[in-house]
């Protein structure tokens, strides 16, 4: 809480080695007064500077690695993260989301709302079917029975409320979901089962 010069932390498994090449802070809630710095060929890079409180420096995160090839959905390499999260996919990038994302759910957007504060909007699904989730983001309402959940995603992505039935695939990140493809069902079943009649599809998926 009070390091004389500075608390350094090496976060394992090395990050210089290939298979993990990006790594993801977010700051707890109870995190303030301390500032994070990255540290690369050894000169200091600011990533986090909260509002200062002399009394209490406190620095509190999270802390993800990520690989790109578990990635699915656009390739974050060749372009901006924004224009790469916000993009429509494209078919082959479709086809992968629904073998490698961490959940693959049908459904329809109850509400959109938007945080401007932590550049985020949040999509409320009501779901009709879960084909794959890692965790349990997407549960039954005891009062309705009605299966729901909240999917993440940039706020400049604008996204807005529309009709009809949509797959949602994507990946979790700190114990929330963020929204990778989504294309309108009748959509990927169209993509699907062409793919299908080539034997192009990498992966089976439930149809009924």
């Amino acid at each position: 809480m009070y390091p004389a010069r500075a608390l350094r932390v090496v976060l394992e498994p090395n990050l210089s080695s290939a298979r993990h090449t990006t790594v993801c802070i977010k700051p707890a809630s109870d995190f303030q007064g301390a500032s994070i710095y990255v540290e690369r060929a050894g000169q200091l890079h600011l990533v986090a500077c909260p509002q200062r409180d002399i009394s209490r420096r406190m620095a509190s995160f999270q802390y993800e690695l990520l690989s790109n090839q578990s990635a699915a959905g656009p390739d974050f390499k060749k372009m901006a993260l924004v224009e790469a999260m916000c993009r429509p996919c494209d078919n082959v990038e479709l086809l992968m989301a629904i073998c490698s994302s961490d959940f693959v759910v049908k459904g329809s957007i109850r509400n959109v709302s938007h945080d401007s504060e932590n550049h985020m909007s949040q999509v409320d699904v009501s779901v009709q079917k879960v084909y794959r989730q890692k965790n349990r983001i997407f549960q039954q309402d005891e009062a309705s029975g009605e299966w729901r959940g909240p999917i993440r995603t940039l706020l400049q992505c604008k996204v807005k409320k529309g009709g009809g039935d949509f797959l949602f695939t994507g990946n979790e990140h700190f114990g929330e979901a963020w929204l990778g493809c989504a294309p309108r069902f009748k959509d990927f079943m169209f993509v699907y089962r062409a793919a299908r009649e080539r034997g192009a599809n990498p992966c089976e998926f439930q149809l009924n």
